[in-house]
């Protein structure tokens, strides 16, 4: 206990010195105002708790020789994670000018949260962090994520009372439901109770104790209750860990969790300037705020920090002492030197089929339809097969809506509580994680990915909007992880987007939106890349490409309805390493400039697009039509905004410069002009998309209600051709009639005119 307590001591100290000291790192002069930072920043509060588990825990691996790493819900407390990881020594191997004596201690007080430093979080900069937490909710679907196909490994997972409020965090207790105890590793739930958020108590410290047990009872948990004592907190850990041992030999059906209660700000100031401080949510921050320019508050400081002993646990040349560093795990059992907190180093290639075996036959282009999320269905099918250790598919109970049945021919969902004989594919052996949640999905790939594993996560597409800050949060981290060397690559997060704007006639105006894409885009191109595959063999190659791509987000968006079949697989294959081009077959330019250019992304854009062409190429037989189709979204940004734009030169012989350009869109308008505002000729872009109008209607309605349909697509042609407006009155006027007679046969029969239904390139203009 002595030893502990040391380290825990030790630990406290380095992490008020982090937040407060510039210099005189060990005291050994009194404090002046000149050895404290100008800008007093970060969140002492929840630390104390934080290193009092990890002192803790540091016992536990050694003695048990237990693979573990940690989960820091309240990431505010960062300071914690830096001292734990410099007293382990891995922060003086990862930065080498942060040495463990006096002169790194140094260093390692004036970078926290100082211009140039590193942030206050528990960032991708700190050794041994796969999770922020600047953002509240996901460090228990983080944990499990990280713990599926890992047996051995033990995620200590501190959940603070605060982050205990979200809704995410709440549904993420219900994940030890998707546990099987015989491939997967254990989560060990810490909630710290230290009774208050910023500037209110929290919910959990304040329900009686009895009602907050049953609670976590009813989760499936065996709750232990732990107050702020080292024995106390050791007898509980030696029983939590034999629970553990119990459950992974059969003789348990109960994971054990503990409720830590400590006060906020514990070993700090108990009182300033007359003000209970220590235990209350004055210590949230910074519990002594004017040190600089306040003479007893710099007393506090300093008789604060030397309440720790600080000569007790450093030497003169400030190394800790040999009694802790002997308390320390050894390499890799460090906690800030696991290598399942830098997937990187422990990730190997998925084995990936020959996706071009799964090509759809396409003996003309547009000529028939296939469903190309069910067609990708057998790609993941095989992929699951291929790799059944270090792969999932996950979605919102949306596998097989998105037409991703084939899966279920190699795995099932997994699932371990109480199965009825009318469900299909439940196992506690399952590769498909399905939950009502998207934050769960999400929070669980993440992790999945940051520990060095695959996955993919198929979602509707208006409802992927749940999780647009987890997103956010996730693409910082990869951006962040891509500047820091000693992070090694992982592989990247790919969604699905289905079910999407243009298919979702049927659920209406709420199931109605493409912005996910805006909050994409928003993002540092280092990160982001978005595909709009236009058909089946699109889709295999793109899908193929994801999954073997490092550091990205990726973004799929493809239908699970009929689309027509574009291209044969060679073709896909050529036109999706473009990431655009001329369908020479939809166009009539040959070797000449074209008078229009009809752009799409999108599937049902697309088809519009062919489909208005058809009806100029009838009508107007001697307009020079384009039609370009693009898959890879970001390949209409310049090079110096995106590596995959394209050249000016490239775009402008390809779009023109002086022509007009109607872009038929999958989202919002705005996006493709953000894309593409420093292009030569955008003044001659008119792009149409979604434009907020949606209502329970039959697709093409739809397409109609947005001004995407093929008829109002030749009357954009009609109207920006110069010298087409007034020749083709007869013809523009027929285009609305025939938008008129669409949306009255819908009001009359309840679906599209078969015409519009299936209608497929006309052979006549197929040679």
């Amino acid at each position: 206990m002595e030893l502990i307590d040391a380290y825990w001591r030790a630990a406290n100290y380095l992490s008020v010195g982090q937040i407060y000291l510039l210099d005189n790192p060990l005291l050994t002069e009194p404090l002046r105002p000149e050895h404290i930072k100008p800008r007093l920043l970060g969140h002492w509060g929840t630390t104390p708790g934080l290193n009092f588990c990890f002192a803790h825990l540091n016992r536990i691996i050694t003695e048990r020789d237990q693979d573990m790493i940690y989960i820091a819900g309240p990431g505010h407390g960062g300071p914690a994670a830096v001292a734990h990881a410099w007293l382990e020594g891995t922060y003086s191997e990862r930065y080498p000018d942060v040495s463990q004596d006096a002169a790194g201690m140094r260093l390692l007080f004036r970078q926290f949260s100082f211009p140039g430093g590193i942030p206050s979080h528990v960032a991708p900069e700190t050794p041994g962090s796969i999770h922020e937490g600047g953002e509240l909710g996901y460090s228990l679907a983080h944990a499990y994520g990280a713990a599926f196909d890992n047996p051995d490994l033990v995620v200590a997972c501190i959940v603070g009372d605060g982050e205990a409020e979200t809704g995410p965090l709440a549904a993420s207790w219900h994940s030890n439901k998707f546990v099987n105890r015989r491939r997967d590793g254990v989560v060990l739930p810490i909630l710290h109770l230290n009774g208050y958020k910023i500037a209110n108590p929290t919910v959990l410290a304040r329900i009686p104790f009895e009602d907050l047990v049953k609670l976590m009872e009813g989760y499936g948990y065996h709750p232990h209750l732990v107050g702020p004592d080292h024995a106390e907190m050791a007898g509980t850990l030696d029983t939590v860990f034999d629970e553990i041992a119990a459950y992974r030999d059969g003789r348990a059906d109960r994971l054990p969790m503990i409720i830590l209660r400590t006060p906020k700000g514990w070993t700090g100031p108990r009182e300033v300037d007359g003000k209970p401080v220590e235990g209350t949510w004055r210590a949230h921050q910074v519990p002594l705020p004017r040190v600089r320019e306040d003479a007893s508050h710099l007393a506090q400081l300093e008789q604060w920090m030397r309440s720790y002993r600080p000569e007790e646990l450093f030497g003169e040349d400030g190394r800790p002492v040999g009694e802790i560093r002997r308390t320390v795990p050894r390499g890799p059992r460090r906690m800030s030197a696991n290598p399942h907190a830098n997937g990187g180093e422990l990730l190997k290639p998925l084995r990936l089929p020959d996706f071009r075996t799964l090509a759809v036959e396409v003996k003309s282009p547009a000529g028939q339809s296939s469903e190309p999320t069910r067609v990708l269905g057998g790609l993941l099918r095989d992929v699951i097969a291929a790799n059944p250790r270090n792969f999932r598919l996950l979605g919102p109970d949306e596998t097989a809506s998105n037409r991703l049945t084939d899966v279920f021919e190699v795995t099932d969902r997994a699932w371990d509580a109480a199965v009825e004989p009318t469900d299909e594919h439940l196992a506690a052996d399952g590769r498909v994680m399905e939950v009502l949640s998207e934050h769960l999905c999400q929070g669980w790939l993440e992790g999945y990915l940051l520990t060095g594993r695959h996955g993919l996560f198929n979602c509707y597409e208006a409802f992927i909007h749940i999780v647009d800050a987890m997103f956010n949060q996730h693409a910082k981290w990869l951006e962040s992880s891509q500047r820091i060397t000693w992070r090694r690559p992982v592989a990247s997060l790919t969604y699905l987007l289905s079910s999407h704007v243009w298919r979702q006639d049927h659920n209406g105006f709420s199931h109605q939106d493409p912005g996910f894409l805006d909050v994409v885009v928003n993002k540092k191109a280092s990160v982001v890349r978005v595909y709009l595959p236009p058909d089946a063999n699109t889709l295999l190659s793109v899908g193929d490409h994801c999954l073997r791509s490092r550091d990205y987000v990726n973004v799929i968006v493809a239908g699970k309805q009929p689309v027509l079949d574009l291209f044969t697989m060679d073709e896909a294959i050529a036109h999706n390493t473009r990431g655009l081009g001329i369908l020479p077959w939809a166009s009539t330019d040959q070797d000449q400039d074209p008078d229009v250019v009809l752009a799409c992304a999108g599937d049902v854009p697309t088809l519009e697009v062919l489909a208005a062409a058809a009806i100029l190429r009838e009508h107007l037989p001697a307009l020079k039509v384009r039609v370009v189709n693009v898959v890879d979204l970001m390949r209409l940004q310049t090079p110096s905004e995106h590596p995959h734009g394209m050249p000016d030169a490239e775009f402008d012989a390809l779009f023109t410069t002086d022509k007009p350009v109607i872009f038929n869109f999958h989202g919002y308008p705005s996006l493709i002009h953000q894309l593409t505002y420093r292009r030569h000729g955008h003044q001659h872009l008119h792009v149409r998309g979604y434009k907020e109008e949606g209502t329970t209607t039959t697709p093409f309605d739809m397409c109609m209600l947005n001004d995407i349909d093929r008829y109002h697509l030749v009357i954009d042609v009609i109207d920006r051709v110069p010298g087409l407006g007034s020749h083709q009155a007869h013809l523009r006027q027929r285009m609305t009639d025939a938008r008129l007679e669409a949306r009255a046969y819908t009001r009359e029969h309840g679906e599209d005119p078969p015409e519009i239904r299936t209608w497929t390139w006309p052979a006549t203009f197929s040679s």
